[in-house]
């Protein structure tokens, strides 16, 4: 500042000359940046004018190549909820009727009494917030695409790997799916994985299954038929029906564990504000959703129906056989479900309470496109084999995981 000049002439000055600090350095940066924003721009996009100049980076081909597969994931998980919905979900909430829709056409829920009546066992409020979860992923993938149209990218759509039986429990709709959730392996590492205070995976750290025989073989999460709805002759839950609903409710937390983790991964590589903003959203309802299903998972029953069995884990056992876990009463207590402190970017930075991973490697895209895979929400019982959609979710999260942000 002058010598003699007053605070108040200085800024009259200088927003009289267009010159205040903030414009200096926006010009400054806008000046030694052109050629890097010039190769960076999206096609047809450009950078906004006046306020969203001084706020905002250009669209960048790595975040619409995120956007992408975004909302190919949604698509994938809308699929698999609706599943869900359509044989547990809730037929009303309160006073009004549930009005679950995809493209303008009503799904019908809560097809399976017996089923729900099972799911009940974990939470009575299971079939509602079956219901909301499902309304939710349709909702993400549909704004994601819409969102991909209205800066001129194509939207996404997977449909026409959508040839995979349904559930043939009656009333269901025999079209055909994208996901199989009558042969599942689910990872239930997560439940240690976030009551661990000494590991995280984004730096080597692994983990017991809290659910070993889920980890092993093949599982129905729905009834795949009318026959796994029968009751016991006194009108009780059969064990394999029980089964079927535990394995459900241990699914739906592995479902949204992914979710928690993928969006802040991906959230490191977006130039964009706004779609900054549109991933930190979005990813906020999918930990909301996992929060809520990792304590109902911790209310499955301890029984065991043929070679899966349920554990109980508040047993202060390791579940595990030969079991590694130094402290198991902590490590697999079912009401630990907040995020214990562990180590995050530096042990000298002392523990914290995080959502883990969040690395590109553990928690990325290829990684969650695996993850699915490993799952066996892909596989085609016809023919023991994945079906194509592997090969083109496995492109689109390859695009988004080389996505770097570019200011």
């Amino acid at each position: 500042m002058k010598r003699g000049l007053r605070s108040s002439q200085f800024s009259e000055t200088c927003n009289a000359n267009g010159t205040n600090r903030r414009a200096f350095l926006t010009n400054g940066m806008v000046a030694a940046g052109a050629a890097t924003i010039g190769a960076t721009l999206l096609p047809g996009t450009s950078m906004a004018s006046g306020r969203e100049e001084e706020d905002h980076a250009p669209i960048t081909k790595g975040d619409i190549a995120i956007l992408t597969f975004l909302s190919a994931l949604e698509q994938v998980e809308a699929d698999l909820w609706i599943q869900y919905a359509e044989l547990g979900g809730a037929t009303n909430q309160g006073l009004s009727t549930i009005d679950l829709e995809l493209n303008g056409k009503k799904i019908a829920t809560g097809l399976a009494p017996n089923y729900i009546t099972a799911l009940e066992v974990l939470d009575g409020d299971m079939p509602q917030y079956i219901a909301d979860n499902t309304d939710d992923e349709i909702s993400h993938h549909r704004f994601l695409n819409n969102y991909l149209a209205s800066k001129g990218a194509k939207p996404i759509d997977l449909g026409e790997f959508a040839t995979l039986p349904p559930s043939k429990v009656s009333g269901v709709s025999q079209t055909g799916r994208l996901t199989n959730l009558k042969q599942l392996t689910v990872d239930t590492t997560w439940w240690m994985r976030y009551r661990s205070t000494i590991a995280n995976p984004d730096f080597g750290g692994t983990f017991e299954n809290a659910v070993p025989a889920l980890a092993k073989g093949q599982h129905p999460a729905i009834p795949v038929d009318d026959g796994d709805l029968i009751l016991n002759s006194d009108g009780s839950i059969p064990n394999h029906l029980q089964a079927i609903a535990n394995t459900a409710g241990f699914h739906f937390a592995f479902i949204e564990q992914g979710g928690s983790s993928l969006y802040p991964a991906l959230a490191q590589k977006v130039t964009n504000l706004e779609v900054l903003r549109v991933l930190l959203s979005i990813g906020g309802s999918e930990i909301m959703h996992f929060q809520t299903w990792h304590d109902k998972a911790g209310n499955a029953t301890n029984i065991t129906d043929g070679d899966l069995s349920f554990p109980n884990l508040n047993s202060g056992v390791d579940p595990n056989p030969n079991g590694t876990s130094v402290n198991p009463a902590d490590d697999f207590q079912t009401n630990l479900i907040m995020p214990e402190p562990t180590l995050f970017l530096n042990a000298k930075l002392g523990p914290v309470s995080i959502i883990r991973p969040t690395s590109t490697a553990q928690g990325g895209a290829v990684a969650s496109v695996v993850s699915f895979v490993d799952d066996g929400l892909f596989l085609d019982p016809a023919t023991n084999k994945n079906t194509g959609i592997v090969d083109v979710l496995m492109r689109l999260a390859e695009e988004a995981d080389e996505a770097r942000r570019r200011f």
